[in-house]
């Protein structure tokens, strides 16, 4: 117990490095890693993808406060622009849960494997769309939000991936584009974590101190560490390229496609 525990502290910190530097809330790390974990505890497979999406949706509400709140000190969070991609966010998301749960385990792990191969792509390469000529109207945010928070339910993430991307393809610099996915991260997390609590409330298989499909020891562990570190990677995405870092993070998610690929299709 204690060494899980200590997987959690870490995977917390590593989570909060992670959202701050990259503005991606830090999912596409913890969810491979809480999968591996919860096999390891016995947890049931039928549940234990949708328990690992569902505790990485809880942490990522603690991550994204922390790491809106540093960003919102640079001035960087586009405030303006958040407010119709979150409307969008907060019904994308709670559609995106059902979606999950009606979904096997197995074929979960298939769609996060193929978007984690995708993400891994992108900043290997730093594939980036080139920016618009116009500004988004609150109609085609709160549309790209529908969208964004609909998949980041799904997988487990804050939807920086996603939102990052469309926001710089829509005339935002890169920091104020990290920063105001930071922000978007808050609404997905809490409609998914919300949602996750309704649809796995007395599910069969799920270990004890769950709450619906959060596994609670796991969420307290990640956040206590998470929310701490999400200042450390903050200051570095405002003083570092990150290119390294970049690369060394899509290896690490090429890792995790080719697991959950491989063993789900073979």
């Amino acid at each position: 117990m204690l060494l899980t525990l200590l997987l959690y502290l870490v995977l917390g910190a590593a989570a909060g490095i992670v959202a701050g530097l990259f503005g991606i809330g830090g999912g596409l790390l913890i969810v491979p890693v809480l999968i591996f974990s919860f096999g390891l505890q016995g947890m049931s497979a039928e549940v234990l993808t949708h328990a690992a999406v569902a505790t990485s949706l809880a942490t990522i509400v603690v991550t994204s406060i922390s790491s809106v709140r540093a960003h919102n000190k640079r001035g960087a969070v586009r405030w303006k622009m958040l407010r119709p991609l979150a409307i969008g966010i907060v019904v994308g998301a709670f559609l995106g849960v059902f979606t999950a749960d009606m979904m096997k385990g197995e074929h979960l792990q298939i769609a996060i494997g193929i978007f984690a191969l995708v993400v891994a792509i992108q900043m290997a390469f730093g594939l980036k769309p080139k920016a618009g000529q116009e500004a988004p109207s609150d109609k085609g945010l709160a549309g790209a939000g529908s969208v964004i928070g609909w998949a980041s339910a799904i997988f487990g993430i804050g939807g920086g991936t996603l939102t990052v991307p469309y926001l710089t393809w829509k005339q935002v610099s890169m920091q104020e584009a990290v920063a105001t996915s930071a922000a978007c991260g808050l609404p997905i997390a809490c409609m998914g974590a919300l949602t996750n609590i309704y649809t796995g409330w007395g599910e069969a298989g799920l270990a004890e101190w769950s709450l619906g499909y959060i596994y609670l020891p796991a969420f307290i562990g990640i956040v206590v560490s998470s929310s701490l570190c999400a200042k450390i990677g903050v200051k570095w995405a405002h003083s570092l390229s990150g290119d390294l870092l970049r690369k060394i993070f899509a290896g690490f998610l090429t890792l995790v496609a080719a697991r959950f690929l491989l063993a789900n299709l073979f």
